[in-house]
């Protein structure tokens, strides 16, 4: 297990690279220090002194990958690709555009965050796990077509509407929560109920259709069919059987999400109000910080290969014939 824990870190070393360099390039090479530093200054400040101190402010004014004017120590630390690039590497993600410290910013805002998220997706797995048991309980009937039907339906609903519906009616109409913002505290609930709920209702469509396609295909199998044949009833069927067998599969769509919970949902966050990653993220790119987008992508990058190590090493836990190497 060790030993497999540490080869696919390795395997993730040049990934997170190819990541950081493919991020560098199109952040300084397309759209080079003097582009941002014109976008941030605006029409009015445009001239070059302006330009130049803008970009000695934040480091911006050093070479790209050599600094030659510099010793051998400094030849390659002393540069927009050391400072901006292989920093993130140490978790130092340095300060914004803006002058804020990142770091500060995440460690305050990943709470808003996770405080949404988490709820949102125990909650939402569990009640698409119970929906789709039922649902195959009645498999071939009218209820189990209607209830294909209305996933369907409700996948092809945009999550702006379920937003949109859940301020005005829960919010506006019956004025049972509040529209949007956060409070920290024990307060917070009043806040996050309205997003949580949203979440949940979000993805019952595609989480019931693709948990009851699996729990059909392990349904259809000669192992439970035995059962049945030997007089365990469907509950007994479904719970003993169906279900822990479904859950390699689960696993593979529910275990990668688990760390890009941090990262928070720019959609509900943008939408109450919630001074989440997601709605900071949002907010650097429509004010072109680029300092804080370059972070959240390589941030993101670390969470999802976490993701995939959790995912592998999870199968262990639900299937025993999964051995790692």
């Amino acid at each position: 297990m060790i030993s497999y824990i540490i080869r696919r870190l390795l395997y993730a070393v040049p990934i997170l690279i190819g990541v950081n360099l493919l991020t560098f390039a199109l952040f300084f090479m397309v759209n080079t220090p003097d582009q941002m530093a014109r976008v941030q200054l605006g029409d009015k400040h445009m001239d070059a002194k302006a330009i130049e101190a803008w970009k000695a402010e934040r480091g911006y004014d050093k070479p790209l990958f050599m600094n030659e004017r510099e010793d051998s120590e400094g030849l390659l630390t002393d540069t927009i690709f050391f400072d901006k690039s292989v920093r993130l590497f140490a978790l130092d993600f340095g300060k914004s555009d803006e002058g804020r410290a990142i770091i500060e910013d995440i460690q305050q805002r990943m709470w808003p965050s996770l405080a949404v998220a988490l709820p949102s997706f125990i909650l939402g797995i569990l009640v698409n796990i119970s929906l789709a048991l039922f649902v195959v309980m009645f498999r071939g009937s009218l209820f189990d077509t209607g209830a294909m039907v209305a996933c369907v339906a409700m996948m092809s609903i945009s999550g702006v509407f379920y937003v949109f519906a859940g301020q005005f009616f829960f919010a506006k109409m019956w004025h049972l929560v509040p529209v949007s913002g956060y409070v920290p505290g024990a307060d917070a609930w009043r806040f996050l109920i309205l997003p949580v709920v949203i979440g949940v209702i979000s993805g019952i469509g595609s989480g019931v259709r693709l948990y009851r396609t699996l729990f059909l295909e392990e349904a259809s199998k000669d192992y439970v069919r035995t059962a049945r044949a030997k007089g365990v009833s469907e509950l007994g069927v479904l719970f003993r059987h169906v279900l822990p067998n479904g859950m390699i599969p689960i696993l593979t769509s529910v275990v990668v999400v688990i760390p890009s919970l941090f990262m928070g949902s720019l959609l509900v966050e943008s939408f109450f109000g919630i001074p989440g990653l997601g709605s900071y993220t949002l907010d650097a790119i429509q004010a072109q910080d680029f300092a804080i987008v370059r972070c959240m992508v390589f941030l993101g990058s670390v969470l999802y290969i976490l993701g995939l190590l959790l995912t592998d090493i999870s199968y262990t836990l639900v299937d025993p014939r999964v051995r790692l190497s």
